[in-house]
């Protein structure tokens, strides 16, 4: 009887610490913090990509349901009206783009990219050429990276 209670108390104590450490497992025990820098990049240059394209389906894809961003021009976009202007090839169209500098930093399930954009496009109309300098904030979900965020700035000339 003894022994039944001292195993008792001791497998409750090892299944009560196992629930307790168990969220500081992440959810991608097996992926490897440049398995999750490769796809970060991945996505990154996938985006650049589906610009030069036009193809609206990878944004769709990849970013989050409420994703947002903020451009170089002063403007908030969402999921919806970043589909919509890609959808609009009259008035959007990137010509040439592409990306340098990229760094990205991967902390469990959230990741951040930084990098340089240089581009010429048709943006809501008008021609525009400028390098910005942009921050992409990533979560995973479902063993699935997501654009969450994104912030650009008008580089220092």
């Amino acid at each position: 009887m003894r022994n039944q209670l001292a195993r008792s108390i001791v497998l409750s104590l090892c299944a009560s610490s196992a629930m307790l450490a168990a969220p500081l497992i992440p959810a991608t025990a097996g992926a490897s913090e440049a398995d999750d820098v490769a796809a970060i990049t991945k996505i990154e240059n996938d985006l650049v990509r589906a610009d030069l394209a036009g193809d609206p389906s990878v944004y769709d894809k990849l970013l989050a349901h409420d994703w947002t961003a903020g451009s170089s021009f002063g403007k908030w976009y969402t999921k919806q009206s970043a589909l919509a202007d890609m959808r609009d090839t009259k008035n959007n169209k990137t010509n040439s783009e592409s990306i340098s500098d990229l760094k990205v930093r991967v902390n469990g399930d959230v990741a951040i990219a930084t990098y340089t954009t240089t581009y010429d496009s048709m943006i809501e109309g008008k021609h525009q050429s400028r390098t910005v300098i942009s921050t992409d904030t990533f979560l995973r979900q479902n063993n699935t990276w997501k654009v969450l965020a994104g912030h650009s700035s008008q580089m220092a000339k």
